[in-house]
Formats: structure tokens, C-alpha cells, sequence
């Protein structure tokens, strides 16, 4: 089954590794990138998709979108994990390509009616762009498919702050606009990620697999693994973004679970994505919350053999 996806994407090495799993899948069309402030800023997450598209041989839309969050001062950015070119610093020369005259949230609006029931957005980044096209089209929730995000931490501790994973915490108040729009909402978080970790041997042999393509994964996250591995006994890295994708070729892979969803956008607690469970409060604050999917188990072995497998077609 072959499913129409937009990715919305902050480039970023997980989400260059992502990207390529999308595009080499066979059950994957991706109709074009859209893209975010988060990783890196909005205008280098534009080029840093042209380069991938470029690497890949893929001849599609790449947009830019927002690049500030919804509320509040300009975002900082994760140099630190992903390095100054958002590539890990492996100064892979920029593509020339040109973007697409609309921003990302038009081209998600224009996407949905022109296939109407048939697009899963898959958010891997903030979710502004998202927010945005909701103000742009109120309808869009009956015009999409799904949605696929990975962000937020439901029943396990965030990353940037105790409550709050750095997807959501980017831009809080439109992860609550997004959380409260009524579509079929499915949340690939901390929970799931941060329990699959990747040794240097699975990056030698998505390179082995793929030269070209696993190659420029290989060398990128050098720089990731570095950044993962400090304060643990074995080097590893985590590729977060990739498993929203994962979960649309073989939904087996996963278990999840499904309540009522909330995005905390206060100072302390900016950024905390809470889950209802059904039977654990009488509630309407909660109650009337609308229900969001969230991932809280996965199969390691083979969500790695499907992003080796992938790598090899």
C-alpha cells in the first residue's frame, strides 16, 4: 500500500536519515519537504532539504516555512547535536536548487485539497508550519489523511527540560494548536525513541548498504554519536524522526496507546505533552480534550532490519 506523505522537516542529521528512508521505501510517496525552524534556522533547514533532494535524485517541492515559533523570541538551535551546517559538520557541498515560491503551511493546504482523504503529514520538526495551515484552512483536518509527528514524551521524562522534548518545547503554543485540531493525531515520542539506540556498526552497515546515500548518513552522524554517546559506557545515537515513517510501511511494529492529549505552553512546564488515559480522570478539561495515538513500545530488531533492508533497495 503506498502512502502519500508531506514531509515537514527541520534538516537536522536524523531527519537526513529519515528523508532517505522515505524516499527509498516503495510504499512511500513523498509529495514534497516542507520546512521549519528547530534543528537549524528556517533558511538553512530550506537548503539542507535542496541538498538532500539533490543527493537523492528526487525531483520535488521543497518549501520554506516559519521561522520563529508561535509565541515568544526567536528559537536558539541544536548545533550542538546536529553541528553548524545541521550535517555534522562534514561540509557536503550545498545543492543549487530553487524552492517553491509557496511557504510550507500553503503548500500543505494546497496539498490536501488537491487529494483530498489520501496525504499523511508527517512532522518532524515543530509544529509551526502545521498551526499555521490550520489558520489557513479550518477544514484541513477533514482534508488529511492523518497525521505522523514525532515529538513530546508521554510517560517518560524530555530532553530539554524534565517535562519537555525538543520538538514541542520548540514552539509550545502551536503544539497545542496542532494537539487540539480534530484529526486523527499519532505521536511518535521520547517514549519510543529514546528506547531504540543505534551502535556504529548499524551506521557502517547502512553505509555498506548504501554508499551513497547510507554513506552520507555514516559520516553525518559521527559528529551525532559524539554528542549521544557522552556520560555512557558504548557509543550510540538515536535516529528519532525516522520511526513516524516506520509506523506507516508496518504499524506491527508498534504499540500504542490512545487518551486525551494536552500541550502545557506555561513557563515552567512549556512544552509537556500529557496523556489521559481513558478511566484516569473525570475531568472536562481533560475529557474534552481530543484523543491523540501515542507510541509507547517498539520492536527494535526489526524496525532496524526494515531501515537496513530500506537502505539496500
Amino acid at each position: 500500500m503506498s502512502h502519500k506523505i508531506i514531509l515537514d522537516t527541520d534538516p537536522g542529521i536524523d531527519d537526513a536519515m529519515a528523508i532517505f528512508f522515505a524516499f527509498q521505501h516503495p510504499d512511500i510517496d513523498v509529495l514534497g519537504l516542507t520546512t521549519v525552524y528547530g534543528n537549524v534556522p528556517v533558511e538553512m533547514a530550506a537548503k539542507n532539504a535542496i541538498t538532500l533532494c539533490d543527493l537523492a535524485g528526487k525531483n520535488i517541492p521543497v518549501c520554506k516555512g516559519v521561522g520563529m515559533p508561535w509565541v515568544g523570541p526567536e528559537s536558539s538551535y541544536a548545533h550542538f547535536v546536529h553541528g553548524d551546517d545541521g550535517f555534522g559538520n562534514i561540509n557536503f557541498p550545498a545543492a543549487k536548487g530553487e524552492l517553491d515560491p509557496r511557504s510550507s503551511a500553503q503548500f500543505i493546504v494546497d496539498m490536501a485539497r488537491k487529494y483530498p482523504g489520501e496525504i499523511t503529514i508527517v512532522a518532524i520538526g515543530p509544529l509551526g508550519n502545521l498551526a499555521l495551515a490550520l489558520r489557513l484552512e479550518p477544514e484541513l483536518p477533514k482534508l488529511v489523511k492523518a497525521v505522523s509527528i514525532m515529538g513530546g514524551a508521554a510517560f517518560v521524562r524530555g530532553n530539554v527540560t524534565p517535562v519537555a522534548e525538543a520538538n514541542i518545547w520548540n514552539d509550545a503554543h502551536a503544539a497545542e494548536i496542532v494537539f487540539g485540531a480534530s484529526w486523527e493525531l499519532n505521536m511518535f515520542g521520547l517514549d519510543v525513541t529514546n528506547a531504540c539506540p543505534f551502535s556504529p556498526e548499524f551506521l557502517t552497515q547502512l553505509k555498506e548498504n548504501n554508499q551513497k546515500l547510507g554513506g552520507f548518513v555514516h559520516d553525518a552522524a559521527q559528529f551525532y554519536v559524539k554528542f549521544y554517546s557522552q556520560n555512557r559506557d558504548e557509543d550510540v545515537c538515536f535516529f528519532h524522526d525516522a520511526m513516524p515513517i516506520a509506523h506507516l510501511i508496518d504499524p506491527s511494529l508498534f504499540e500504542l496507546q490512545t487518551g486525551h492529549g494536552r500541550v502545557s505552553t506555561d513557563p515552567l512546564n512549556r512544552g509537556q505533552t500529557s496523556i489521559a488515559l481513558p478511566n484516569t480522570t473525570a475531568s472536562p478539561d481533560w475529557l474534552n480534550a481530543e484523543l491523540v495515538n501515542v507510541a509507547t513500545k517498539v520492536d527494535n530488531e526489526r524496525l532496524t532490519k526494515l531501515y537496513l533492508d530500506t537502505y539496500k533497495l
